[in-house]
């Protein structure tokens, strides 16, 4: 909770980090996206991209296990399609690994990585280029959902808690000059940095694991928020609750495998940016933490009660505080267009939908990939 305060309230600071990119030109990029069965999805993704190519640069689709019409769909937009088909090795990372052997015979200065369902707005292309470029590292742009119409209760406030991980505590981290997380899409890796990491994997939340992975060789992931990649949430419930499960088993995964060996190597190597990517790792998704809070509040008062332990309680209270101004503090600059007040009160019933999903992980984790279904 103390994390999560820091980052939102660090969130509001004006930014310093200057981009100083703008003299350098415009680098070669090859655009890789991964897609399977996105049929309904990768026109809206290619038509948006049109206009931020120049005649240097080079878009592929990786058609990943596709039993749709997503290569027809691909080629009437002229980018090169290449076909992957192994039932047996499945997930996103391996898509992102052939399509980085295909470009190998002839690499570009930058790999931009890009979801097969998504809108990359004007001027994103040259953004993450140039930044990736100017400091050799890894960068991650704003990467945003918006909620379909007409919006629910649990679609706004899934939007808001979407904002505080991709947008709020991005850019704090960013303000306070650490590593940011990388999110999936709208991704930017220099090419002479792809081989020092590893592109195929089952991860269930394979780009939480690449930023850990990149980071841990000394290339902490930057944040580029002017640069800027949505998508939408899905409208059915089984499609969104299939999502978050991916998200949050992912995410309390790797806290629970490797935030000691995170923590152990940044305090033996004193290097605070490792430090700082395991403390983030400990925030938790926002409901978990309000039940969490509550559970060890509501213990508290029991303790101190039988025990006479007065101060407990005021602990629970500190960190309470600590959440309400992380929360509000994040609705008020960055969320009351999307989050109405009066949707406020539906967040005890977001909590409520949530508590499966949480319990699952303990009962049975996922850890085998799985495609969110798409909305036409």
């Amino acid at each position: 909770m103390v994390v999560l305060f820091v980052e939102c309230v660090a969130a509001l600071l004006p930014n310093k980090n200057s981009n100083n990119y703008e003299e350098i030109a415009h680098p070669q990029v090859c655009i890789l996206i991964p897609a399977h069965n996105e049929a309904s999805n990768i026109a809206m993704t290619l038509s948006s991209l049109n206009s931020q190519l120049t005649s240097q640069d080079r878009v592929i689709v990786v058609a990943d296990n596709c039993t749709d019409d997503t290569v027809k769909i691909a080629h009437e937009y002229g980018v090169t399609v290449i076909e992957r088909n192994d039932i047996l090795r499945r997930g996103k990372g391996y898509g992102l690994d052939f399509g980085l052997q295909y470009i190998s015979t002839n690499p570009p200065e930058v790999v931009i990585f890009i979801d097969a369902d998504c809108i990359v707005h004007p001027g994103t292309v040259e953004k993450l280029a140039k930044t990736a470029v100017f400091n050799n590292q890894p960068v991650q742009s704003t990467n945003l959902l918006k909620p379909p119409q007409p919006i629910t209760a649990r679609h706004a406030v899934s939007t808001l808690a979407f904002l505080v991980k991709n947008l709020v505590r991005q850019r704090g981290m960013q303000r306070l000059k650490l590593p940011a997380s990388l999110t999936g899409t709208g991704m930017a890796v220099p090419w002479c940095l792809v081989n020092k990491v590893s592109f195929a994997s089952s991860n269930i939340v394979e780009d939480k694991q690449l930023g850990l992975d990149f980071a841990l060789v000394g290339y902490k992931p930057i944040f580029c928020e002017e640069a800027l990649v949505t998508g939408y949430f899905p409208q059915q419930q089984k499609a969104g609750d299939t999502q978050k499960t991916r998200w949050v088993h992912g995410h309390l995964e790797i806290l629970r495998s490797q935030f000691p060996q995170i923590i152990r190597m940044g305090l033996s190597q004193r290097r605070i940016d490792l430090i700082a990517i395991a403390l983030d790792l400990t925030v938790l998704p926002i409901s978990l933490l309000i039940m969490l809070w509550f559970v060890c509040a509501v213990f508290a008062n029991v303790i101190s009660v039988a025990l006479g332990i007065i101060w407990l309680p005021a602990i629970t209270i500190i960190e309470g505080v600590f959440l309400l101004i992380a929360i509000l503090s994040t609705w008020m600059k960055f969320g009351r267009a999307d989050l109405p007040v009066q949707m406020l009160l539906s967040i005890p019933f977001y909590m409520l939908w949530n508590i499966g999903i949480y319990c699952s992980f303990i009962v049975k984790p996922q850890k085998v990939w799985v495609r969110t279904g798409r909305d036409t």
